[in-house]
Parts: structure tokens; sequence; C-alpha cells
């Protein structure tokens, strides 16, 4: 729980799901909620429309939408500063696609006028000028991204992206994987998501964590011990969710990289 909150229960907040759903992405709380659920923790899960006050909570949710419901989210995210008191207390935050984008500096509107982000990732994204990213994504963990408990890396990410924006990493930023089939970020440096301190970014969708209950865990141990833990949460059978990542892993064209698929396939960290 985060470091100033008396709750005795788990709070997760799937934010502005009227205007940052379009994609499913709110799928995201019900598997956090679920898998905190299944390990005899108390969890809170609040559909945090637009509209009304945003709750505190120790793990954000943040989906993607389209270009004008993303501005006003970000508007309004920036004039309460729910989140940004919240992650300064130890909550942890997940933006997906324009969650993602509205996480950084900057990012741009459908006239391709730039809007200010909310600062907690050290990313700016701009428009694409090449064909729109939309399709299977397979990214393999970086040295530099997020561990699991005991230093373990993540195993590779995989997801739908459906995206026309370009997002360019600054130096406080670390970038989430690499991609071996996909656009992701799409700045030329072959990188997915980004990452800082207890904030992820990623243009996945399928829903991101029902797809990689690693990354899932990852985030719940981080808002669970916010001081910091490499205590591993207690496992669960996962032999659903990691047929779900075999079928949408073998799915992927893989034109000179059947061996690179099939490797990935079997490896979980």
């Amino acid at each position: 729980m985060t470091a100033a909150s008396p709750r005795s229960a788990l709070a997760i907040a799937v934010v502005f799901p009227d205007l940052l759903g379009t994609y499913g992405d709110g799928g995201n709380g019900l598997v956090l909620a679920r898998r905190a659920a299944w390990r005899g923790i108390d969890v809170d899960l609040v559909q945090a429309d637009s509209g009304r006050p945003l709750p505190s909570a120790d793990l954000y949710c943040i989906g993607g939408g389209e270009d004008g419901p993303q501005v006003r989210a970000a508007t309004a995210l920036i004039a309460e500063g729910t989140i940004r008191r919240s992650f300064d207390q130890g909550a942890v935050v997940l933006g997906v696609c324009a969650g993602y984008q509205l996480l950084g500096q900057r990012f741009p509107d459908s006239a391709d006028r730039s809007q200010d982000g909310l600062g907690l990732l050290d990313v700016t994204t701009r428009k694409g000028t090449g064909p729109r990213a939309v399709g299977e994504v397979i990214a393999e963990s970086l040295p530099e991204a997020p561990r699991l408990p005991g230093g373990r890396i993540l195993p590779p990410l995989t997801g739908f992206e459906n995206h026309g924006g370009v997002t360019v990493l600054g130096p406080a930023a670390r970038p989430v994987g690499r991609v071996v089939a996909g656009v992701g970020n799409g700045g030329g440096d072959g990188t997915e998501g980004a990452w800082s301190d207890r904030v992820v970014g990623t243009y996945l969708h399928g829903p991101l964590l029902a797809r990689n209950p690693d990354l899932a865990d990852l985030l719940l141990g981080w808002a669970i011990a916010p001081g910091g833990s490499d205590r591993p949460l207690d496992p669960l059978d996962d032999a659903a969710e990691l047929a779900l990542r075999t079928e949408r892993l073998t799915s992927v064209p893989r034109t000179g990289r059947a061996g690179l698929v099939r490797r990935l396939i079997g490896r979980r960290a």
C-alpha cells in the first residue's frame, strides 16, 4: 500500500475507462485484482470514470483511446493532480498506448499540436510519418528492463499494437524490451515501452497483463511493498495464461525468426 495510506485493501484504479477504454485495456485492472485476490490479498478495484474526482489508489491502470479523449484525460489528470500525488507517496502506474503517451512529457493531438503530459516518464511522442503500426508484437527483455524478485528477467512481452505515434525515450527512462516482431516505440532504436521507478508504459494491448502474467506480478509486488522487497509473490497456476502466451507467440509472422520464436515460447524466467 502507499506510504501515506491507512487502507487495509490494495486499491487498484482503472483511470477514465469512459475516455480511455477503446481497446479493452481495462482488463489490466481486472487481471491485477484477480491475481491479488487469488493470493488472499484484499482488493478494492475501482472503475474511475471521468467527471468525478479520481480516487487515491496504490496502482493505477491507464488505457488506450482516441486523440480527443486522450487530450481530455491528460488535461483533467494534470489539473486535479491525484496520480502525481499518489505516485509521490509510492503508487504504481501502468500506461498503455494513449495512456503511455500521456504519462510522458509531450504528445500530439489530432491536429499535430503538442500537448502536455503528466511527466511521470521521460518520453516524448510525435506523430509518425510512415504507416500506422498495427499487429502483433514480441519484445524481448533488455538488461535494463525491470527485474523480477531474485534478479530474474521478465519473459518476452507479447501484445497487439495499434498506434500512429513515435515515442522517443529521454535519459531518465529505460526501455522495457527490444522488438523482435512488430514496431514498438518506432523511434528507430528497436525498443518497446519505457519505465522509470514505479511507472511502466507500453504500446501493447491484449490486454497486456492477461498475456504477460509475470509483468502483472511485478506491478503487484511494487504496489504491495512500496519500499522494495525481493520476496516473490506466492505462485499461481498459470497454465491457462501460458497457453494464451503460446498461442499468441505462434501467431506472429515469423519469416526468418522461426528459431527465435520457438526459443521465446519455451522461455519463462
